[in-house]
């Protein structure tokens, strides 16, 4: 518009110089003529000028619009213009600015609510921008991941190594970060899988996509599901355990009554038949005292009692279950002992279940360290102990040389029925795992340094 206004205006002026050079030919003759045509001349160059302003003031509103956009003051409004004729553009150019007034400050709500959501929420969120690089992720998934400043770098830089994770984590912790991002990177996009890291914590994952300015770009949601699935399994195993143990023990009673009924008959049949008839009944007997025995250790994790929490010397208790696994330690040649023992306030704790719980963990470690022998064709490894105080929380592990989760993660280990271990039952380390929850006590069972396993409590400072 800067250049068409002179270049129009040039035009006019070009047609009416000509004319205005032709009326000075009546001047020396017919001055009176000169004068109406000098007259007439000048109002049509005026009459031009104004048709020209007129024709380009809608260009005005126009460029006038433009700069609002460009600036993007959509609250700005066009004055009411001289002509009524451009009433209606005028009027349709403030329409338009108020609706995208109007939907700028939609959109800013819904924006500030989304962010609120996103750092409110507690499943983890990593957003990505069109070339697959992180460009958002919120206070939960960077918690999870462990990331440090991730804007800009894909997700598969903290897998390689080529990126760092937030100061202040420890090995386990940069572990358990660097596989989760391996498993979310390799994820296909709109699938949802069940992941684990390396402590066994189980995670519900998805990759997903949305729009924007009409190209694609992908985000990933993480909900961990660990402490739902574990009241899930929970839940299954009593009401399982209760209907057996019902079926059993109505069984076992019964058929008890009947044995020892039938030894009264004992006395009708021949020597001979009278020993067998006996031996028979006896062990039918031994056997069914085994089944009734077996229900019971299964019904031992459902009918836990609430813990009778007392001021409790953790290490005179452990230092009692070393006494009472070392005769058999020394048979196969495994050192046993501690290996850290610092001096910690008595713990409120239940010291039977606690107990209970240390002695089938200790065992455990003992039964692995004979499994992984056999299949090296060795003898020898060690159980060794550590108890530390760790400013508000005490640490109790007991690590142990049978390396048997150096493949995977352990969590399946606490799931019930499930074990490795040929002729386990699988309830063991389920009922370690209720007697340390219900201490409020933290644990990891996952391997350590090369070659060993590490079982990690951690129970509130006294």
């Amino acid at each position: 518009m800067i250049r068409l206004r002179p270049r129009l205006g040039a035009y006019v002026l070009a047609l009416h110089l000509p004319l205005f050079a032709c009326a000075t030919l009546l001047l020396p003759s017919r001055p009176l003529w000169f004068v109406g045509a000098e007259a007439l001349l000048l109002a049509s160059l005026a009459l031009g000028w104004l048709l020209v302003r007129q024709a380009l003031e809608p260009l005005g509103y126009t460029r006038r619009v433009q700069e609002l956009l460009q600036d993007q003051h959509y609250a700005s409004r066009l004055a009411a213009p001289a002509s009524s004729e451009l009433d209606g553009l005028v009027d349709t150019f403030n329409a338009m600015l108020a609706a995208l007034h109007r939907e700028r400050l939609a959109i800013g709500e819904q924006q500030g609510f989304l962010d609120r959501l996103l750092e409110a929420t507690p499943a983890a969120v990593v957003v990505f921008d069109f070339d697959g690089a992180i460009s958002l992720v919120n206070a939960s998934a960077a918690q999870l991941l462990g990331l440090d400043r991730p804007q800009g770098k894909p997700l598969s830089a903290w897998t390689d190594g080529a990126a760092g994770f937030a100061a202040g984590l420890d090995a386990r912790a940069r572990a358990r970060g660097r596989q989760l991002a391996a498993q979310l990177d390799a994820l296909p996009l709109g699938e949802a899988r069940l992941l684990a890291d390396p402590d066994g914590r189980r995670y519900r994952a998805q990759r997903g996509r949305f729009f924007d300015r009409g190209f694609a770009r992908h985000f990933l949601m993480v909900e961990e599901l660990t402490a739902e699935l574990e009241d899930s399994e929970r839940a299954t195993y009593e009401r399982l355990v209760r209907v057996l143990a019902h079926e059993v023990n109505n069984t076992v009673a019964a058929t008890g009554s009947v044995l020892d009924s039938l030894l009264f008959y004992r006395g009708q049949l021949a020597e001979p038949d009278a020993g067998d008839f006996a031996t028979a009944i006896v062990a039918v007997k031994r056997r069914n005292k085994s089944l009734g025995e077996f229900i019971e250790r299964f019904t031992k994790v459902v009918r836990m009692p609430p813990p009778e929490l007392r001021p409790t010397d953790v290490k005179a208790v452990v230092d009692d279950i070393l006494r009472l696994s070392r005769e058999q330690c020394s048979r196969r040649g495994i050192a046993l002992g501690w290996h850290r023992c610092d001096a910690i306030a008595p713990l409120a704790l239940d010291a039977q279940l606690i107990e209970q719980a240390l002695l089938n963990i200790v065992k455990n470690a003992i039964e692995a360290i004979d499994e992984a022998n056999a299949a090296r064709g060795a003898a020898g490894g060690f159980v060794r102990l550590e108890l530390a105080g760790e400013g508000r929380r005490v640490r109790l592990s007991v690590v142990d040389s049978g390396d048997l989760l150096a493949s995977g993660p352990a969590r399946p280990l606490f799931t019930p029925f499930f074990t490795t271990r040929k002729g386990g039952q699988g309830i063991g380390l389920m009922f370690v795992r209720e007697v340390l929850q219900r201490h409020g006590c933290t644990y990891s069972l996952a391997a350590g340094a090369p070659g060993e396993t590490r079982f990690d409590i951690w129970f509130p400072a006294a």
